[in-house]
């Protein structure tokens, strides 16, 4: 049930003098810089035992994630809304994912035997539908929060959080608090960020992080942001969290380009690495200190690297461009007038920046059965019916 996002949007997000203060004195520059760069924050899944009812997912992270909340923010430029997004969905019409067909979530769900989760803004408060899960996923979303500015419009993981909140108070109100908690404590949590913190910050020249922060200090601004909201999540419910670690995003069509000699840009994928070395201690650590967490990192590094260096071992041809002929120098998205290669299972990647639908089929599979994401097993919820009045 659609309805209108002006009551379920969150209050803008606190934030600290100097970053009020770098934010207006980059505004003109950044929203010069129209670019788009998502990368794989794939999404992985414990081992599913029979018998454990209707999985309840609230799912956050970027546009590989993104079901089409970006589709209700009327100023936002991360958008994928129109052809030839959406090809080989269902009824082949544009729905706000990033890809031609479906996102790795997508499949995860399917696998599962239950809907993939609708995108929030998609929803009213008082629909149903919100016991069953929810997708708070937004194109450009990063962990910090000016992250992806220049797309005007988006939902930041502090966004993100806030309109779970609202989700937990509407669905409190259906099933009462016990139930509510429950519902929440065994609900499993995906969440996908941290690739647009770096290509639409850190590494865009016209924005500020990169030139106030060192890259040490900028991995400690992201570890630090990222504790305080998975603890913020941790406090209004979640217990069972799997977190997608960033793939080599040095290797993405995007990155390539810029590359005198069209290969990976390695420096990148250290970044990748450290980072994702960072968030694993970080999700440790959490699990010591918070009662009943079970917080996993999904290590999708290798597994996609694999894809990229070995397409014909996957059933692929092309893994170093796209299959939209895209211009990386303005966006690198898939346009209606753009160029479509001849077999769209042959590729890897879709546009400059996103999975085809076939490769999201391939990680998914791999990940699905993750052996260190399987130790979550979550007692996953079951949806309830509202509380009779």
């Amino acid at each position: 049930m659609a309805s209108s996002t002006h009551n379920k949007l969150p209050s803008p997000h606190p934030a600290s003098a100097a970053s009020r203060s770098r934010v207006r004195k980059n505004m003109a520059a950044l929203l010069a810089t129209v670019t788009i760069s998502l990368l794989f924050a794939t999404t992985s899944i414990p081992t599913i035992t029979a018998g454990a009812g209707e999985a309840v997912i609230f799912a956050f992270g970027d546009s590989l994630s993104d079901v089409g909340n970006n589709n209700y923010l009327p100023f936002s430029l991360a958008k994928s809304d129109y052809p030839w997004y959406g090809i080989d969905y269902y009824n082949g019409r544009p729905t706000g994912r990033f890809t031609n067909g479906r996102t790795i979530g997508d499949i995860i769900s399917a696998k599962l035997g239950v809907p993939s989760p609708p995108p929030y803004l998609s929803l009213s408060m008082n629909d149903d539908a919100i016991l069953r899960g929810v997708n708070y996923a937004s194109g450009g979303a990063g962990i910090l929060n000016e992250t992806g500015i220049y797309f005007i419009q988006k939902l930041s993981f502090d966004d993100q959080i806030s309109c779970f909140e609202t989700t937990k108070v509407a669905i409190t109100r259906k099933i009462g608090k016990l139930a509510a908690k429950k519902l929440c404590n065994d609900a499993l949590y995906f969440i996908g960020l941290g690739s647009n913190d770096y290509i639409n910050n850190y590494l865009q020249s016209v924005l500020a992080d990169g030139h106030i922060y060192t890259l040490p200090q900028f991995e400690d601004l992201l570890i630090d942001t990222l504790e305080a909201q998975l603890t913020r999540l941790y406090k209004l419910g979640a217990r069972n969290v799997v977190f997608h670690g960033l793939a080599p995003m040095g290797c993405i069509p995007s990155q390539r380009a810029t590359a005198a000699d069209g290969q990976c840009l390695e420096f990148v994928n250290d970044y990748v690495l450290q980072f994702n070395s960072r968030v694993k201690k970080l999700l440790v650590g959490l699990n010591s200190k918070l009662p009943g967490a079970q917080m996993a990192f999904a290590d999708c590094y290798d597994i996609v690297l694999d894809l990229i260096n070995h397409p014909e071992q996957y059933g692929f041809k092309v893994s170093h461009t796209s299959c939209c002929n895209v211009d990386t120098t303005v966006g690198g998205l898939c346009l209606p007038n753009s160029r479509l290669c001849s077999d769209r299972k042959e590729y890897v990647f879709w546009d400059a920046y996103h999975p085809t639908d076939a490769a999201n089929e391939v990680i998914a599979n791999e990940l699905f059965a993750d052996p260190d994401v399987g130790r979550v097993h979550p007692a996953f919820g079951i949806a309830p019916s509202p509380s009779p009045l």
